[in-house]
């Protein structure tokens, strides 16, 4: 991991200028910029740390340091085990959401971090948030929202919806950063997609085949394009 200090007053950093919160592509969305921008923390030191694709962030046990982390730009999947010890994605994390919350009280790691691409991400330590009541509620709230629009993913009866949900859920999530909601790139993998939405590789290779035939999507290695959004928001609720 690359480390970077980053400093409330702009400086330079390895590699170019010295990052800075407020003009960060995260900004609107992003807890940590809220937490540097209160009054009681306009002078909090934090950190940025540099992950390459494939490099793990922590892992099941490691221990939180009293810290977690805002995504600051990339891609992190996130794994935990299940009862009989099975590695389970629980979610795909993207720029200004947060991870490393369900070590807060045991102030160990129960799952594993790993970046999907090239990323960065900010350590934001506890005090600093449980010293902010309203702060806190709005992570906490933001927690509980991000955890509830997974398990209406998840919660579809065939395959068809979950991925129908899965997509749609994306595109909700790209257009909040500014970006296409009818054509984006995933960055993960079908095996980890079918692991996350508990499908098999093959039951999701045969969804995406008829969801193509169907003109509903097109899909040229990781970029996909929705042709009929309002078709697939449809299907995606049929399970609800």
């Amino acid at each position: 991991m690359n480390v970077i200090p980053i400093h409330p007053v702009a400086g330079m950093a390895r590699g170019g200028r010295q990052p800075h919160c407020l003009h960060c592509r995260a900004a609107p969305f992003c807890i940590a910029v809220r937490v540097r921008a209160s009054a009681a923390h306009a002078q909090l030191q934090t950190r940025r740390i540099r992950l390459i694709r494939d490099e793990v962030l922590f892992r099941p046990g490691d221990a939180a340091g009293n810290r977690f982390y805002a995504l600051h730009y990339g891609a992190i999947k996130h794994t935990l085990a299940n009862a009989v010890g099975q590695d389970k994605i629980v979610g795909f994390l993207m720029s200004g959401e947060l991870l490393g919350l369900e070590a807060i009280a045991s102030n160990r790691h129960k799952g594993c971090a790993t970046a999907l691409e090239d990323s960065e991400v900010c350590e934001i330590h506890c005090g600093d948030l449980l010293s902010t009541p309203t702060l806190l509620h709005s992570v906490l709230s933001r927690q509980i929202a991000r955890e509830q629009r997974a398990a209406d993913v998840l919660r579809n009866d065939t395959a068809g919806q979950r991925f129908a949900a899965f997509l749609m859920d994306y595109s909700r999530r790209y257009q909040k950063r500014g970006y296409s909601a009818h054509r984006f790139r995933l960055v993960m993998s079908r095996q980890d997609i079918a692991n996350y939405l508990a499908l098999t590789p093959e039951s999701l290779s045969r969804v995406i085949a008829h969801l193509k035939q169907a003109r509903l999507l097109d899909v040229q290695e990781r970029e996909v394009t929705l042709l009929e959004p309002a078709r697939l928001q449809r299907l995606a609720s049929e399970g609800h």
